[in-house]
């Protein structure tokens, strides 16, 4: 079936953060058949496309002279390899949180620390989705995307997507050129959980767990995760907005003599990472508002809309905090999500 654009349409129900800005062309992408239309799309307009899943990582600023194409390619798949793992695959238009809890119920189990983050299997390895001591690249075996250059069906490995903290090649070096359309995972049978990241094994002890079950452990991850972050539904967001400074071993060890408090975690060598959320929250901006842009009550790395608020007030009260951050600790922080135009 044909792929069908429309023109002028709002993109507010296609953002986590509610933002009601227009897209000139829009098209919903259902099968990678469909993804040759939106080539010759591009060329006979000549515009540009931005793809987008669950539109939970985007700060639309104003309308969109471009193309908007949402990724809704579905299919699941599973297959037992001869070394006792299993590949799962998944259409890049699945819904992650979903996908997760699917894998679990099949037997299948790696990415339950990876539970409720919001968006689709597609975008995940766009951003290296990562929580509680599990990234994407852990568990990523390869992935398929459509080069919208060369019209080309391409096979990407973990290797070849340069994976990074909440980066990859897509993002970094060829943003807008590949649409993911099914990522492969190298899942296992045997249940071997990642407890030792943000106190998860001190939250399973308090409730009497010595050895969680996979479900058990996913229920947790989402409880933790809707204690310190809203639901998009309910208030608008985009997850964390800010990502956690890397920054070297001798301006660490100067900032944790002046900040005896500060938070700070082992990078690669040489490096330390710092939590974005405590240099925020140390500067008083945990529940402050600049008209209906705010900083959640709960978790000062997330801002919020609070009803009104438009992409460029989100961009000038994260303009106001970085400005902050980096008078009182030296460090800038960079923006996480995705930001058009």
């Amino acid at each position: 079936m044909s792929l069908q654009f429309q023109e002028n349409v709002s993109l507010k129900p296609y953002n986590s953060f509610g933002f009601d800005v227009s897209a000139r062309y829009f098209a919903v992408l259902d099968s990678a058949e469909q993804l040759n239309d939106v080539r010759e799309f591009v060329q006979t307009h000549n515009i540009p496309v931005l793809f987008i899943g669950g539109g939970s990582n985007l700060v639309l600023v104003a309308d969109l002279d471009l193309l908007v194409v949402v990724n809704r390619i579905r299919g699941l798949q599973i297959s037992d390899n001869p070394d006792g793992s299993v590949s799962v695959t998944a259409g890049g238009g699945e819904e992650w949180h979903p996908f997760v809890r699917w894998t679990l119920e099949q037997g299948v189990y790696g990415l339950e620390n990876l539970s409720l983050i919001p968006g689709t299997v597609g975008a995940a390895p766009i951003q290296n989705i990562g929580a509680y001591g599990v990234e994407i690249k852990d568990r990523m075996q390869s992935l398929e995307a459509f080069d919208l250059e060369t019209g080309d069906r391409v096979v990407f490995t973990s290797a070849d997507c340069q994976f990074d903290y909440r980066d990859s090649i897509f993002k970094s070096r060829f943003p807008g050129r590949y649409l993911i359309t099914a990522v492969t995972f190298t899942l296992s049978r045997e249940f071997n959980p990642v407890l030792h990241y943000g106190g998860i094994a001190g939250q399973l002890t308090d409730l009497g767990i010595t050895m969680p079950e996979p479900l058990q452990l996913s229920d947790l991850i989402c409880e933790v995760r809707n204690s310190k972050l809203p639901q998009p539904e309910q208030l608008g967001n985009a997850g964390s907005f800010f990502k956690n400074p890397v920054i070297s071993e001798s301006q660490a060890g100067q900032l944790k003599q002046d900040f005896p408090g500060l938070v700070v975690f082992a990078d690669k060598p040489g490096y330390y990472k710092l939590a974005a959320g405590w240099l925020i929250d140390q500067l008083g901006w945990k529940g402050r508002t600049q008209g209906d842009a705010g900083v959640y009550e709960k978790q000062a790395l997330v801002l919020v809309n609070h009803g009104n608020a438009t992409g460029a007030d989100i961009i000038e009260l994260a303009g106001a905090i970085q400005a902050d951050v980096y008078k009182q600790f030296g460090v800038m922080l960079e923006i996480e999500p995705r930001c058009y135009p």
